[in-house]
Parts: structure tokens; sequence; C-alpha cells
């Protein structure tokens, strides 16, 4: 079964109340794409792996990679991990006007519509048609959601575009599936404290099924509603710099027993990073099944290094032949501070170390970063860490080598530590194989 099939088989399981899921990656880190699907490999699932619209667009986005490039990308590191292409399903996120809200709605329509394109011709088959930002003529406050209506009008023309161009040039391939809704989040986190994150109100998420599917009938698409599988909705989690709003299923079950009157549906949940395993399964159960996860996988793969670097410190004595890689982070995001300073705006120095937004996950491609990380990594392949040591720094792993046998090799032990992330969603979603 091909992982668009097995995705489609997952949520209906969900519907008929056998708890299962699916986690989303939302990471275009290499060695979180790999310890990703050494986890898939284990539990003999397909793997969801998804790219944003400011990430990858046609015009290379903020990862300089064309949605063509992602799923290139994404192969080289499939095929270096064994891993087969036909189980990686990849979905577009937010795909719609984010980009291009400073154009005006006829440019960024425009823009939005090549990208769509762009990402089915690439072989992506699990779309988000996100039109939910204002653009620069759109009329009206700013501070408030954009009229229902012309969110759904712009969603359905975009679908349209999916249709037409799998149909003109990718018809061998399963149709795209679709998912519609937005929870507006903010990127990678809130930015602000707050006291509580409320979840969406039953009476707005059947509103946006009521509407978009109507506009969906108006531009003939009928048959593609039949694969709108999933509504993201916010079921009342977030995090910030240094707290979490973690799931209450007390205050989320009117929707979540809503959509169990509306047949195919299930929901999509964003930001569920640093929910607890307890309440990531409670989520599926109640038919938030589809769970995105992006900042905690590099936030574990950062402390996984800082970890290593505190032990090269007890192993090194000279620090001129240490690696020094959180000096080198620091010093790079200090110089180069657009992807953290809007969003560290107090006590910046600790959060570009320690914030659950993992801003820092932007930087790691950075050459000087990347030399410092290598030499790092060298460092412990040739001074061997000691059982002890890992213990103190890495407890995990050091039950991982003593229970499992897991190999004391850095890269091992990076994967393995991102591996105690995505292990809790990989249960918490029921697709470990029996």
């Amino acid at each position: 079964m091909c992982a668009r099939d097995s995705f489609i088989q997952l949520l209906k399981d969900n519907r008929a109340g056998k708890g299962t899921g699916i986690y989303s990656i939302c990471s275009a880190h290499a060695t979180v794409l790999e310890a990703c699907m050494e986890q898939a490999t284990a539990d003999g699932s397909m793997l969801l792996i998804e790219s944003t619209s400011n990430q990858v667009d046609q015009f290379g986005g903020y990862t300089g990679m064309k949605p063509a490039d992602f799923v290139a990308y994404v192969k080289k590191i499939a095929d270096k991990c064994n891993f087969p292409m036909d189980k990686v399903l990849l979905g577009g996120d937010h795909l719609g006007p984010n980009a291009w809200q400073n154009e005006s709605a006829e440019v960024a329509m425009k823009h939005s519509r090549d990208l769509i394109a762009e990402y089915v011709k690439a072989g992506y088959q699990k779309i988000h048609l996100d039109a939910s930002m204002h653009c620069a003529d759109d009329l009206g406050d700013r501070h408030t959601p954009l009229a229902d209506e012309i969110v759904a009008s712009r969603a359905a023309e975009l679908c349209q575009v999916a249709e037409l161009t799998w149909k003109e040039f990718c018809s061998d391939r399963p149709a795209p599936v679709y998912i519609i809704g937005t929870e507006v989040p903010i990127p990678g986190g809130a930015q602000e404290e707050e006291d509580e994150v409320k979840p969406t109100s039953v009476s707005d998420s059947q509103r946006t099924i009521r509407i978009t599917h109507q506009s969906f009938l108006d531009l003939g698409l009928e048959e593609a509603w039949t694969r709108v599988l999933g509504l993201v909705v916010q079921p009342g989690v977030e995090f910030g710099d240094d707290q979490v709003f973690d799931y209450d299923r007390s205050k989320a079950v009117e929707l979540s027993q809503a959509i169990e009157g509306i047949d195919g549906l299930v929901y999509e949940a964003h930001s569920t990073d640093y929910q607890s395993e307890k309440a990531l399964t409670e989520m599926v159960k109640d038919h938030f099944c589809i769970l995105k996860v992006g900042p905690w996988v590099t936030f574990a793969y950062r402390e996984a290094l800082f970890a290593l670097e505190a032990m090269e410190k007890e192993l090194i004595s000279e620090e001129s032949q240490r690696s020094n890689l959180l000096q080198t982070m620091e010093q790079v995001m200090t110089k180069n501070p657009k992807y953290w300073q809007k969003y560290y705006p107090e006590n910046p120095e600790f959060k570009r170390k320690y914030s659950f937004s993992d801003r820092s996950r932007y930087y790691w491609p950075d050459k000087e970063i990347e030399i410092a990380k290598e030499k790092l990594i060298s460092n412990l392949e040739k001074n061997p860490i000691p059982l002890s040591l890992l213990s103190q720094y890495l407890p995990g792993q050091y039950h991982s080598v003593r229970e499992k046998g897991l190999e004391i090799c850095p890269l091992t032990l990076i994967k393995d530590h991102i591996r105690d992330v995505i292990g809790m969603y990989s249960r918490a979603c029921n697709l470990k194989a029996s």
C-alpha cells in the first residue's frame, strides 16, 4: 500500500474508534529526517514529511529549495537510510498567499496558484489549502480573521489548480488529498505570554466546512471534495519560549464529538510540540489525529549536540582543540539576527540557546556552525565517551546503550535522542506494527 493510501486508512481507522493517527514532520533537517526514517522503519509505518509555503516555494523559499528540489532532497536521505520512497507521503503546509501578504490579492493569488502547481507536479500528495491571510488590498481589520467566504473561495480556486495540474502532469499517480482550515498560528510557537489557548468553537469549525464545501461545489469540485480529509483547528495546545499549554480534553470534548457527525473528516492539529505522551494519545483518540511537530525535533537535535559538547569539554583539556560549537552558534546568530530578533525581544542570549521556539534551527546550515559540529563529532569519535559521562549528560541514551545495545557513536546518539521525541508520537498514533 502506498503512503497516501496508508494515510487514508489510518484516518478511516481513527474515525472507526481504533485510536490511530499520524505525526507530520515539519523539518528539512537531514539528521532529523534520518532519525524519523529509522523510527518509521522500526515501526513498519509510512512517514509523513511536510514543507511549509515559506520554507519551499517556486522561488526557493528560505531553504533555497523549490518543491522538486525538496522531493529530490528527501529521496537522497531515504536512499541513504534504505527507506522506500513509496512509504513517504509529502505534504505542503499552509499553501496559499502566506509569503505574499504584502502584495495585492491578484498578485498574491497568482503566486499561490503557481506554488500549488509546482507542489503537485513535484509529487506532493497532501495539500493544505490555506488562504486565510489578508493581502495588501483586502479590506477590514488586519487583527481580525479574513472573511470566511473570501478564504473559502480562494481555497477552492487553489484546489482547482491542483486538480488540473494533477490531471495534466501526473494522473498516473494517486490524486491529491486535501486539508482545509487554519488555526492561524504564529510559526514556531507563541511570542507572548498567554493565560490560556481556547479550542476552536464548534460553530466556527462547522461554518468553515460548510462554506468551503459550497465554494468547491461552485467551481465544480464535487469529486475533489471527497478527498478533503482533514480540518485544521485549534485543540487548545501551544507553546512559547518557556511555557507549554497542555491538551485538556475536557475543554475540547464538544469539538471532538462534533467531527463524528461529519463523514470522512478528522482534525489536524498544529503546534503539538512539547506535549506529553499522554496528551498526544488523548488528542489522537479525540480525532485530532494528524499531529504536526517541528521545533521539538530540532530542539532535541540541539539538546544532543550541547550535551555532546559538555562531554567534549570533560574529555579534551585544551580549549584550542575543542569544537566550541555553542560559542560559534552564538557568534553566528548574533551577527545575523534576522531569524530570531523579533521573536526574542527579552533575554535574547538565553533564548537563542534554550527557547522552545528554537529559532537556532535556521542556523544549522551555516558553514561555520557546520565546521564546529563536524569537529565535535570527530573529537568524540577519537576520544570515546565513557558510560559514566554518557549517563551524566544523555541518560536516555545511556539506557539505550545498556538495554538495547545502542552504539556509542556521536551521530547515533544524536539520532536516538531525536527518536525519544518521535517515539512518543509513534506510540500516541498507535503506529507500531504488531
